[in-house]
């Protein structure tokens, strides 16, 4: 009797085995569609963060750009005022000149030209450079004085400026060809 309840229990408990493993293939299945979501949701969280951490980035960029270039628009409306400045002192200088330019307005020349420095305000120097219409605008050409000037700036009409290594305005260029 002792061997018929054996062969009974072991009949027995095939089925409860047999019964087990679909529940266990039904829990591993889940078990990597679960792994699976883990993972989409990880890769979207880090794609996630990439882009908030770019637009930190940028606005911060954007930031300085804009505290850079936030006097341009005052600066560049003072450039006819430091144009007159120059052609005053340029006229009082020269040889010939009844108008004198007092010690006063010289000092104050300077002062200005050295705040507009200290605001990044620096003067584009075109004298004798290679004519790049990037950088400079062409007024006119002229003949060349020399062989060596050709293509080359002979002079200056208007002086360009950079605020910050940014031109805020062209130098009007004379040309020679």
């Amino acid at each position: 009797m002792s061997k018929k309840k054996n062969k009974d229990q072991a009949a027995n408990q095939e089925p409860v085995v047999e019964a087990e493993a679909p529940q266990q293939e039904a829990l591993e299945q889940e078990n990597a569609m679960l792994k699976q979501q883990l993972e989409e949701l990880k890769d979207k969280y880090m794609r996630l963060y990439a882009d908030f951490d770019n637009y930190k980035k940028r606005m911060v960029k954007e930031k300085l750009d804009l505290i850079n270039s936030a006097a341009q628009d005052t600066l560049s409306s003072l450039l006819p005022v430091l144009d007159d400045f120059d052609r005053a002192k340029k006229n009082a200088e020269a040889k010939d000149s009844k108008e004198h330019f007092s010690e006063g307005i010289a000092l104050v020349y300077q002062k200005l030209y050295s705040v507009l420095r200290q605001k990044g305000l620096e003067e584009m120097e075109t004298n004798g450079e290679a004519f790049d219409p990037e950088l400079h605008e062409a007024f006119t050409e002229l003949p060349a004085p020399s062989e060596d000037l050709k293509g080359k700036i002979v002079d200056t009409i208007e002086k360009g400026y950079k605020l910050n290594d940014r031109i805020i305005r062209h130098p009007k260029v004379v040309v020679g060809k």
